[in-house]
């Protein structure tokens, strides 16, 4: 990807004009950001997934003036027919599951990795919508069939409607609206509040970003570097051969106090442990995947990480599903190349040390990448 290119996606601008005019900055609305397209799965497929007990999937009904939510799996009796108005369908990681939804995604991977989190999409018939929110996280709103009327504000109140089963605004105040149509989309930056409502039958994409809160990603990363004392052989004992006698038992001797505070020191001590800690728990895949077990590389064909495989690097590691490993010299350089490119040729792989190669055969056993069938052999 060129970010100094101007791009369709974004209205014209480059990636990099972008990144510094609008994003966690102010909204964008693209006419025909993706001209010509289609949902990256049919009505059908979209409610097969959502009866799948490894998909996370929601409907809300808004009937009568009140607001209902239910969540998957949802059996296809269970979901209100397309001729009812007024209700959605909301399917998480449809990325994940689908081909085309991760190609799309990953035209968005002009954003960090590190940030860019997966595809939901939203079905809604005449009238649907999940009422005026906001949202902590950056989101890009692409239309992908029919029409979806948008009305967005600055975030002036964050007072909920009380008793609801979702978060609603009680005082969304619009200044803007728009209708936005097949290859249209909208981009909005962190707590900009928003209210979609489908004119007639319609299906969204949502692109959404990951907005860790600081004190999880504090809590994430502690727990890491933690796991990783359990295996330190002989640990330091706390000692305390100058304590004298004491009258007040229930006190916390001062010592002790002092020898805690050096051992969480101690944790965070090391930037590269707090690197590598971040790399494990950033590149974790999403709660509810599961890889089936793979095949050998054979040496003559390229590779390809699988869809739901999430791999970042550093300056000193390389993660993959939750692991690092270290990597230096042509490793290195090929291993990020595949984290950045998401395959590899064979020509590329076969440079890699014994080492790497069967690190990366071991990969693939796992159902991490594959060796996608030649273009030719493409049915």
């Amino acid at each position: 990807m060129d970010i100094a290119a101007a791009s369709p996606l974004l209205g014209g601008l480059s990636p990099q004009v972008f990144m510094r005019r609008h994003w966690q900055k102010q909204p964008l609305l693209i006419r025909q950001a993706v001209p010509g397209v289609l949902p990256p799965v049919s009505r059908t497929e979209l409610f097969a997934l959502a009866a799948r007990d490894d998909v996370e999937s929601r409907i809300v009904e808004h009937l009568d003036g009140g607001w209902a939510l239910r969540h998957g799996p949802f059996a296809k009796r269970q979901l209100p027919s397309p001729k009812q108005g007024a209700w959605t369908l909301l399917v998480q990681g449809v990325d994940l599951h689908a081909d085309a939804a991760h190609a799309l995604l990953s035209r968005f991977r002009f954003v960090p990795d590190a940030r860019l989190d997966d595809l939901m999409l939203s079905y809604a018939t005449d009238g649907g919508g999940v009422g005026p929110h906001f949202d902590s996280y950056d989101v890009f709103l692409l239309q992908v069939h029919g029409r979806r009327r948008w009305r967005i504000g600055k975030l002036n109140d964050a007072t909920l409607v009380p008793d609801v089963p979702l978060k609603i605004l009680a005082n969304f105040e619009a200044e803007e609206e728009h209708v936005l149509e097949p290859g249209d989309m909208l981009y909005l930056p962190p707590r900009w509040a928003h209210d979609g409502v489908a004119d007639g039958e319609c299906i969204t994409c949502s692109i959404g970003f990951r907005a860790a809160a600081r004190d999880e990603v504090g809590r994430e990363v502690l727990q890491r570097l933690l796991d990783g004392e359990d295996d330190t052989p002989n640990p330091t004992l706390y000692r305390d051969p100058s304590q004298p006698a004491t009258d007040t038992p229930s006190r916390i001797p001062s010592t002790l106090q002092s020898f805690t505070a050096e051992a969480v020191a101690r944790l965070v001590e090391n930037p590269k442990s707090l690197g590598c800690a971040l790399g494990e728990w950033l590149s974790e895949p999403k709660p509810l995947v599961h890889f089936d077990g793979g095949e050998p590389l054979p040496a003559d064909r390229d590779i390809a990480l699988d869809r739901r495989t999430r791999m970042l690097y550093d300056d000193e590691h390389v993660f993959i599903n939750g692991e690092s490993y270290r990597a230096g010299g042509t490793d290195a350089t090929l291993m990020r190349q595949l984290a950045d490119q998401r395959r590899l040729s064979a020509a590329q792989w076969r440079r890699a040390s014994d080492e790497a190669r069967q690190l990366l055969d071991d990969w693939a056993q796992a159902g991490w990448l594959h060796a996608p069938a030649p273009a030719a052999e493409d049915t």
